[in-house]
């Protein structure tokens, strides 16, 4: 049961977006590999969480994907996901560790 919308973020203005909307309350940043099993099981449990999930895709965005590094000082993996609020990380898996409920607790 899908209840996510997905949107891609492959600009550097587009996350710029994510963070600033995560002022007003917070955003799921999801990192996806469209070439890793684990990366599909886990996009598939995300798409469960009834939210918004700013995708980015490794493969086509890498850039972004050190951008969040950067912004965030979270070591990259993939797949990632990462609750942001106030500009800051407040919450983040990697993995078989990302579970749709301890992200909702986060959101």
């Amino acid at each position: 049961m899908e209840s996510a919308r997905f949107i891609e973020v492959d600009t550097s203005e587009g996350l710029e977006e994510v963070f600033a909307r995560s002022n007003e309350s917070p955003a799921l940043l999801f990192k996806h590999s469209v070439t890793c099993p684990i990366s599909l099981a886990a996009y598939r449990s995300v798409a469960t969480v009834d939210n918004d999930v700013y995708l980015v895709v490794v493969q086509r965005a890498r850039d972004i994907s050190d951008e969040v590094e950067s912004r965030t000082g979270i070591r990259h993996e993939s797949p990632q996901a990462l609750v942001i609020s106030n500009g800051a990380c407040v919450f983040h898996a990697s993995h078989y560790n990302i579970e749709p409920g301890s992200i909702a607790e986060h959101l």
